[in-house]
């Protein structure tokens, strides 16, 4: 299903395509095609989101993020759990079902040509996004991606991980909705060893509909990027 996301001042719109469950290599597919698509602006700021079967997500770094796979061939094997290598930054993530994944494919001329700004827009869209449900969540210096929990026990809600080419973006964020957190055991997660990882249905202490978060993912990233 595609939506549009409409700018009120800006003039900016933003196409959003709402793919339920597809592999991870059909998304890195689909992302190439919309970046380049993008790129000689055959379409407009898009934003992807989806679920994918459970896949175990390696970052540019990936001697350092092969590393951070603490599970045997055998026990991925088992779990059904694959392995890809993704062409964005950061180091070694899972996704699963129940999680929410976001891959937006935006030009970010003329006037948010800034990495580290756009990293923390994205931090902002899921902070705002996961508050809507009564969840409260922050940064942490050095470190991306949304966290809960107090100063040094804090555990990873939500990842994100950037790629930009000629300042058009792809990958993006994972929101943990209703994710099975024992699969994260088969990996370091973004090679971060004292620090763990929880989910919206963790911290509420019940699932939560996958499209309600969407909705609420919507419309963050909707007063933050339009």
């Amino acid at each position: 299903m595609t939506t549009r996301v409409a700018a009120a001042v800006s003039g900016r719109t933003i196409a959003v395509r709402r793919l339920g469950r597809i592999e991870y290599a059909a998304g890195l597919e689909l992302q190439r095609e919309l970046v380049e698509e993008r790129r000689r602006e055959a379409i407009g700021d898009t934003l992807l989101l989806l679920e994918h079967p459970p896949v175990i997500t390696v970052g540019a770094r990936n001697r350092i993020g092969k590393a951070n796979i603490v599970a045997t061939a055998d026990a991925l094997v088992r779990e059904g759990i694959q392995i890809f290598e993704a062409g964005r930054g950061g180091d070694v993530t899972y996704h699963g079902p129940g999680q929410l994944v976001g891959y937006p494919i935006l030009d970010l001329k003329p006037d948010r040509c800034d990495v580290h700004r756009y990293v923390r827009d994205l931090e902002e869209v899921l902070i705002s996004a996961v508050g809507r449900f009564s969840v409260t969540c922050h940064r942490v210096p050095g470190l991306s991606g949304v966290w809960v929990g107090s100063s040094g026990r804090e555990a990873k809600l939500a990842a994100v991980g950037v790629r930009i080419s000629r300042w058009v973006t792809s990958h993006g964020f994972a929101l943990n909705v209703n994710t099975n957190l024992d699969h994260f055991g088969t990996i370091v997660p973004c090679g971060i060893t004292d620090r763990g990882v929880t989910s919206l249905e963790r911290l509420l202490g019940h699932s939560v509909p996958l499209v309600d978060v969407e909705d609420a993912v919507l419309e963050s990233f909707r007063s933050v990027f339009v």
